[in-house]
């Protein structure tokens, strides 16, 4: 009976997250388009619900919710049901999608959908043999194969986006980063940009005019009277160069004005569209300005400050890590508080508040990746898609959500504590856990280190391009 019941909680929290699921996809990314794969939509509600019952069996396992038995059951079934919607159904439906487009293989897309699967498949189990990921004696569809190899694409997704984020944020909310824009500086810019419109309606009512002027001649010099007048424009029209040179000196000469004058309003336009996205770039600054010194500004320009010593912190024990070959045995709430209590010498029931804190730690850290890895699949969507690819495009992010949130319990573990991890090490198998650290810890790195260099290109520049325009 314990059994039937944990299995009504987890299938009534599974059908919730699919729901959520269902009307994230159509209230976010498909808000502007038209459903008309609705297994797409299934196939992406599916793959969330599974990715939110890992992170739901984490949290009941730190509680203690649910037997032992029916959390290591629903732990296995979810793992199988996104390890097979990951490597098998995702990747075949991509390449059902991607032939479907292409006209010349419409007839046989379904042949040539089981090509792409099979190209996937041989390069996702290559990617094994680079990596220590796991023991040679398991067997060639054991479950650690599989998991080992999402973990290896996961983690590096997430050490990419973790390194970029961990220097944009303190870049975005601080203000020591903002420009000094006034009121003046957005007043000149609009300026230029109203006096380049304005040379380009007449520079194109100029070329209307010529135009017309041009028809109107053409009109004139083609009214023939009578049959033996058009035998003769027939019989006398020279043709090639010879009809150019026997044109008015002026005809030619205006034609010649038409093809300079289209030059510079083509280059007109172009400085235009220029002018228009620095105005409001300058606009952006300037409303982030009145922001800042708003209490909420400041209260965000201080995060900014934390998370800007959290970087340096991390960039340094990364860069640790890797060169002393490093892995931390004990969670970091549980080292930590070993640390306080011994400096402070005071008595404290350090296992009762680890798992306390432990458990709001993890919380955290759920509620901001599904939240943080949502938010930036919605602005990809939306940078990219057309009506033609949206649907490969949702399944590609279907893809990356759910290796995202897979890599994610293989390293949350780490912040479990000890005896909250047995459970999950078993689940996974017998993976090589201290890989995935040193690999999130060097990709890390690396995305910090390029995202550092490549926001302070960004931020030299930005003031020489005000200049310049």
């Amino acid at each position: 009976m314990s059994f039937f019941v944990d299995s009504v909680i987890m299938v009534t929290s599974q059908v919730l997250f699919f729901g959520f699921g269902w009307l994230f996809f159509m209230r976010q990314l498909f808000k502007d388009y038209e459903v008309r794969q609705y297994v797409v939509q299934v196939v992406f509600s599916i793959t969330f619900a599974f990715s939110c019952t890992m992170f739901e069996l984490i949290i009941f396992e730190i509680l203690g919710v649910l037997s032992s038995t029916s959390r290591y059951f629903h732990w296995k079934l979810n793992l199988y049901v996104i390890l097979l919607v990951l490597i098998f159904v995702v990747p075949f439906y991509i390449g059902y999608f991607v032939v479907s487009n292409i006209r010349l293989l419409h007839r046989q897309r379904l042949l040539f959908s089981c090509v792409v699967w099979f190209t996937f498949m041989y390069f996702f189990w290559k990617l094994g043999d680079p990596f220590p990921i796991l023991s040679p004696k398991h067997g060639i569809l054991s479950i650690e194969q599989l998991i080992s190899r999402v973990g290896v694409i996961g983690v590096t997704l997430m050490a990419l986006l973790s390194g970029f984020g961990a220097v944009n944020c303190p870049y975005t909310y601080m203000s020591y980063f903002l420009r000094n824009v006034t009121d003046s500086d957005i007043l000149a810019l609009e300026r230029r940009l109203l006096q380049t419109m304005d040379m380009i309606v007449s520079k194109k009512k100029r070329i209307a005019m010529t135009r017309r002027q041009m028809y109107q001649r053409g009109e004139e010099q083609n009214k023939q009277t009578g049959f033996w007048g058009m035998i003769k424009s027939v019989t006398s029209s020279p043709s090639g160069s010879e009809s150019i040179l026997n044109e008015p000196v002026h005809l030619r000469q205006q034609v010649l004005n038409l093809s300079l004058i289209q030059q510079e309003v083509d280059a007109l336009e172009e400085l235009s569209r220029q002018l228009f996205l620095e105005t409001v770039d300058l606009q952006a600054t300037k409303e982030r300005i009145e922001y800042s010194k708003t209490f909420q500004g400041k209260y965000f320009n201080f995060l900014g400050y934390f998370f800007s010593i959290y970087c340096v912190w991390k960039i340094f024990m990364a860069t640790i890590n890797i060169v002393f070959d490093r892995v931390g045995k004990t969670d970091p709430v549980t080292r930590g508080i070993e640390i306080t209590v011994n400096y402070l010498g005071i008595q404290f029931d350090v296992k009762f508040w680890s798992q306390h804190i432990s458990f709001i730690l993890v919380g955290i850290i759920i509620v901001t990746s599904i939240r943080g890895l949502l938010i930036t699949l919605t602005k990809f969507f939306y940078a990219i898609s057309s009506s033609k690819s949206s649907n490969v495009i949702v399944l590609v992010l279907a893809q990356i959500m759910g290796m995202y949130f897979v890599s994610s319990v293989l390293l949350m573990r780490m912040s479990m504590p000890l005896e909250y991890r047995t459970i999950v090490t078993e689940v996974l198998g017998e993976l090589q856990f201290n890989f995935y650290h040193r690999w999130f810890d060097v990709i890390f790195l690396v995305s910090a280190l390029s995202s550092i260099l490549f926001l302070y290109l960004a931020h030299k520049q930005a003031p020489e391009k005000h200049m310049s325009l």
